[in-house]
């Protein structure tokens, strides 16, 4: 028997066993870049938005995520509860006030004077 053609199958079958080693600096590049292109800016967002709801004070002129525009007349901050949960006044029209818990706030209208910040 030829033993040495053996060897030389089990050597080249070594050798290409090692195909998958340059899967991993592109599981790598492929984490970097979901990290930076959607994970961080949605960080990002998310940071703006608390920052922008834990600012609200009466007189801002805000629209709600279902779209009413109005005027803040009252805050009430409950105390044993997160500040999701606080209370708003918002002021629709003349005689129209409505209440609405502060994450349901979308974004608020600058003021006429006011230059937004970006």
């Amino acid at each position: 028997m030829n033993f040495e053609l053996i060897s030389t199958a089990f050597a080249q079958t070594e050798k290409t066993s090692r195909g998958g080693a340059p899967m991993w600096p592109m599981l790598i590049a492929l984490f970097a870049v979901f990290y930076f292109f959607i994970i961080k800016p949605q960080k990002k967002k998310q940071k703006d938005a608390k920052s922008m709801l834990n600012t609200l004070s009466k007189g801002d002129r805000v629209i709600t995520i279902g779209g009413i525009c109005g005027t803040i007349v009252n805050v009430k901050e409950k105390k044993d509860a997160q500040s999701d949960n606080d209370i708003i006044v918002l002021k629709v029209s003349d005689t129209t006030k409505i209440e609405l818990i502060r994450s349901s706030i979308s974004k608020v209208i600058p003021k006429e004077g006011e230059v937004k910040k970006v």
